[in-house]
């Protein structure tokens, strides 16, 4: 959960998101590294008057500005593209849902049981409990069993939505007509929050979506529960 001021990435709570700090990290340190060498010349040839005459026309100089940048490129291109690959992989889900978008608010169906759907609103200020968090709590949370491979299907009904949840690193965009899908493993039991990420209308702000984690054994009880009621 994001907290007032703060500068960073929320913590991590999938293998996905963790991987996409330290790579966060590593291409940061990249730019810091540019940075402080590029200051640094910069300030030598304002403080200095003399002139290197071996680096005026030096076949070695132009050799070193031209493969130096194209071996960074590749340190940054490689991990990009084995994270690409590991987000969009789906190796035996343990579970299927189905998320679909609404003007405003998202419906849900786990399509591995049956009659277990409903839709879930924000909770109104006014209903809200002592320790809820106002425009992110809602009515029907997602429970989904921990670190247990799960597939999520995307989609939206009327307009443009995204589905988005930042301590998971997930971002799919929900589109009419059009089926997306995406998959999630969380690393501990807790409450992930998220909200529509695409302009959608008059109350964008107000499609809130939770993630509840929790270990399988609850998950059964919840699901249970949710099929008999």
């Amino acid at each position: 959960m994001a907290h007032p001021a703060q500068l960073g990435f929320q913590n991590a709570a999938s293998p996905i998101m963790e991987e996409l700090l330290h790579f966060h990290d590593h291409a940061l340190m990249i730019v810091f590294l540019i940075s402080a060498l590029v200051l640094y010349i910069i300030s030598l040839m304002l403080s200095t008057k003399l002139t290197h005459t071996n680096t005026m026309d030096a076949q070695e100089v132009e050799m070193i500005w031209t493969i130096l940048p194209a071996i960074i490129l590749i340190m940054i291109a490689l991990p990009s593209l084995q994270i690409l690959y590991l987000m969009d992989e789906v190796n035996n889900p343990h579970l299927t849902i189905k998320a679909i978008g609404h003007q405003w608010y998202w419906s849900y169906e786990y399509t591995d049981y049956e009659n277990l759907l409903f839709d879930s609103y924000m909770t109104p200020t006014c209903d809200l409990l002592p320790g809820n968090f106002r425009l992110l709590e809602v009515d029907h949370r997602v429970v989904i069993p921990t670190e247990s491979p799960i597939r999520i299907l995307i989609s939206a009904e009327d307009v443009l939505h995204s589905w988005a949840i930042p301590a998971l690193g997930i971002k799919t965009d929900a589109v009419p007509g059009r089926l997306n899908q995406t998959t999630l493993i969380t690393s501990h039991p807790g409450l992930f929050y998220g909200q529509c990420s695409e302009i959608c209308g008059s109350n964008h702000s107000f499609m809130p979506i939770v993630v509840e984690s929790t270990p399988l054994k609850h998950f059964e009880d919840w699901s249970k529960l949710m099929v008999n009621s």
